[in-house]
C-alpha cells in the first residue's frame, strides 16, 4: 500500500495556488490537492503544471467546485463542472476527484448522480470520492441537510469516499466509527480536527476532540492506496510564518499517525 500526504491549497487562504505549492514544497509534503476556486490558477491546467514543474511536488487530487462559494466558477451545470474537474486531473496526472453529495435544489443530479458516479469511473482512470458531509444545526437542535439523498455516505451506496474528520466532528460523529463503517469505500481523507461545534472548524489535528491519529492509522493498515489531504483552516494566522506552522505541525502529525508502527497498534496488528 502506498500513503501519500499532499496539502489543499484551502489550507493557505486567503493566499493562493502558488503560495501553497511553494508551502507543500519546502515543508516536505508528496504533493498537492488543489481546490478550484476564484484563483484563476486553480483553474488553469498550463498555469499548474509550471508550478508541479517549478517546484517539483505533485497534484495527487483536484477538489472540484462544489461548495456554495464555488457555485458559480465553470458554469453552474453540476456534470458539466464535475467532467471538467476531471479533465484537469487527467491532464494533471491526479489520480482522485473529490466532490460533494448534491445540493437538494439539484434535483436531477441527485436523481442521477450514482449512475452518472459509476459512468465516470468508467471512463477514466481518475477516479471520483465523495465527501461525508455534515446537517446544519441550529439553536434548538434541529438539524436540516442541505444535500440529497444525504449528507451521509452511509446512507448511500457511494463506490468511493473521501472521508472528512472535521466533516464528521461538525455532523456529531466519531471518525473512527466511521472509517470502520466504510471500510474499503474510503480512498482518500481530508485531515483536520473538530471539537463536535456547529461550525466545519477544519482545526490543526489534535487541537479537537476526534481520534484523527487512530483514523489514520485504522486505514494505513489496509491493503488500499490512500492520500491523506491536510485540509486545515489556518484564516486566523497572523502572519504567513504561523501559517506555515500550522501546515508544518499538521504533516508532522500525519507522518507520526502513518508510521507502520503507529498503524499496527491501531489496527490491533502489533
Amino acid at each position: 500500500m502506498t500513503v501519500r500526504v499532499a496539502l489543499s491549497t484551502s489550507s493557505v487562504w486567503p493566499e493562493s495556488t502558488a503560495i501553497a505549492f511553494a508551502a507543500a514544497a519546502s515543508l516536505g509534503y508528496d504533493g498537492i490537492e488543489v481546490m478550484v476556486s476564484a484563483d484563476p490558477v486553480s483553474q488553469d491546467s498550463t498555469a499548474l503544471q509550471r508550478l508541479v514543474d517549478y517546484h517539483g511536488i505533485p497534484v495527487l487530487a483536484v477538489h472540484s467546485p462544489c461548495l456554495l462559494i464555488t457555485q458559480h466558477i465553470w458554469g453552474t451545470e453540476p456534470w458539466a463542472k464535475l467532467n471538467r474537474a476531471q479533465n484537469l486531473a487527467e491532464r494533471l496526472g491526479a489520480r482522485v476527484v473529490v466532490t460533494h453529495p448534491p445540493f437538494l435544489w439539484q434535483r436531477g443530479y441527485a436523481r442521477n448522480f450514482l449512475t452518472g458516479l459509476r459512468r465516470m469511473t468508467g471512463e477514466s482512470g481518475v477516479i471520483v470520492a465523495v465527501e461525508n458531509m455534515f446537517p446544519q444545526r441550529g439553536p434548538l437542535g434541529i438539524s436540516v441537510s442541505a444535500y440529497a439523498p444525504s449528507w451521509s455516505p452511509l446512507d448511500f451506496d457511494y463506490p468511493l469516499v473521501t472521508l472528512d474528520i472535521s466533516h464528521a466532528a461538525a455532523a456529531g460523529q466519531d471518525a473512527l466509527v466511521l472509517a470502520r463503517a466504510l471500510a474499503d469505500r474510503v480512498v482518500h481523507v481530508h485531515l483536520a480536527d473538530g471539537t463536535g461545534s456547529r461550525g466545519d472548524e477544519h482545526l490543526v489535528p489534535g487541537a479537537g476532540r476526534q481520534p484523527c491519529a487512530a483514523v489514520l492509522g485504522f486505514l494505513a493498515g489496509r491493503e488500499f492506496d490512500l492520500t491523506v489531504t491536510a485540509e486545515v483552516n489556518t484564516t486566523r494566522a497572523r502572519s504567513h510564518a504561523e501559517r506555515r506552522e500550522a501546515l508544518a505541525e499538521t504533516l508532522r502529525f500525519a507522518r507520526a499517525a502513518l508510521s507502520p508502527s503507529r498503524a499496527a497498534l491501531d489496527t490491533g496488528d502489533g
